[in-house]
């Protein structure tokens, strides 16, 4: 027996696919824009709509990965190497914001897209700037490593909430896209819905 594709889930890929072309068009113009990443509502997405917990985490991720690739190789030209340093945790805290929004988004209303929202920003602020924390992060300050105690990890979070801000701007823009988005569709399109 032949399976085909599924409207709905052709429909979550390529909203997904959408916004990893949105991320890569985005680096490379170089404006204010750019602050403002869609991955948070790429990962709140993914687990909020693909009911198999695996698609939910591996689709979202994927495109991150395609995206991080072209970036490195188009933008920057393979600075960094294939991948950029630490990669890894930071796919690993954009799994966590797929699982966890996979529990919070399991009624879809703007009350609870907010909630993910700002769990996503908090979660990827506190979690990846511990990694640059433990890692041997460097105080902007003086341009020196940050102290190894509680007063350094408290720079290190002050250093990277400017950026936290932009990554929960960005998170509620394209969660309001993207979820708003489909969810007219599965209105218009009603086999887009789940059965």
């Amino acid at each position: 027996m032949k399976q085909t594709l599924k409207p709905r889930f052709l429909t979550l890929l390529f909203f997904i696919l959408v916004m990893a072309i949105i991320r890569i068009l985005n680096v490379e113009k170089l404006t204010s824009f750019n602050e403002y990443t869609p991955l948070g509502a790429m990962c709140m997405f993914g687990g909020a709509y693909f009911s198999n917990k695996w698609k939910a985490i591996l689709f979202p991720l994927g495109m991150l990965l395609v995206s991080d690739l072209v970036i490195n190789k188009v933008v920057y030209q393979g600075k960094y190497g294939v991948m950029y340093s630490g990669w890894y945790w930071i796919y690993a805290i954009f799994g966590l914001i797929t699982l966890y929004s996979k529990q919070i988004l399991q009624k879809i209303n703007v009350k609870n897209i907010f909630i993910a929202a700002i769990c996503a920003a908090v979660g990827h602020w506190v979690l990846a700037d511990t990694i640059v924390f433990i890692g041997g992060g460097t105080d902007l300050r003086t341009m020196l490593p940050l102290s190894r105690d509680w007063a350094g990890l408290q720079q290190c979070l002050i250093q990277g909430f400017p950026f936290m801000k932009n990554f929960l701007v960005g998170t509620l823009a394209y969660s309001g896209l993207m979820f708003g988005a489909f969810e007219l569709l599965q209105v218009r399109f009603p086999k887009l819905a789940i059965a």
